[in-house]
């Protein structure tokens, strides 16, 4: 798939970036963390792992990849990495308790098949957890316009939460909760910005969904 080959080749630069913008880092895992299903025996999965940075931090051990060399440095970090795309789970039916997408969307071919996926592969009462840059938001914008010139945003949809929503809606989910962070330009974020419940002022917008 054309998406994933400046993964596959620029591993060194995606890396790099997690080393330059560590409050952002930081503030998005604990957005996503306080979304995260916290009962006992939960068994979950995220789709698009990269290298698995955010696997990691949030205790999650498995998913799938489909660049190889992301995937081969998530498992060097001990993280059971399945090939596989978004539109094609290689997992059973009804198998877990939630299913993460961070910025993964932004490079799926069929975003509503992405999601028949996850609800497929999705317990009764599961949970599917979206994570992506609002392209209206302060930093959607400027990866807007850096889309002609970026190794990583070229080939990139940038989506808004109504977008997200509704495609959510269709394939079958409901009781959708909302989170955002990322307040200020990147460059300008140097400590934890604590997300609050919503859209519309956070860049980082987080939905979750219940099957």
């Amino acid at each position: 798939m054309i998406k994933t080959i400046p993964f596959n080749e620029h591993v060194a630069e995606y890396e790099e970036w997690f080393e330059k913008y560590p409050f952002v880092f930081k503030s998005e895992v604990e957005a996503i963390r306080e979304l995260l299903p916290t009962e006992d025996n939960i068994y979950g999965i995220e789709v698009g792992l990269g290298t698995g940075r955010f696997s990691i931090e949030l205790g999650i051990r498995e998913g799938t990849e489909p660049s190889r060399n992301m995937r081969s440095l998530a498992l060097e970090r001990g993280l059971e990495v399945m090939p596989g795309e978004a539109e094609h789970l290689p997992f059973k039916d009804m198998h877990y308790d939630f299913v993460l997408m961070v910025f993964c969307i932004s490079y799926f071919n069929d975003l509503s098949a992405a999601f028949t996926e996850a609800n497929r592969v999705l317990k009764n009462g599961g949970a599917l957890i979206v994570g992506f840059i609002d392209k209206e938001s302060i930093i959607g914008k400027a990866y807007e316009r850096r889309k002609p010139f970026s190794v990583f945003y070229k080939q990139a949809n940038f989506y808004s939460p109504d977008r997200i929503i509704d495609e959510l809606k269709k394939n079958g989910f409901k009781e959708l909760q909302f989170s955002q962070t990322l307040f200020h330009p990147l460059d300008e974020i140097k400590e934890l910005e604590p997300a609050k419940p919503g859209y519309g002022e956070g860049s980082f917008v987080l939905i979750k969904a219940i099957k």
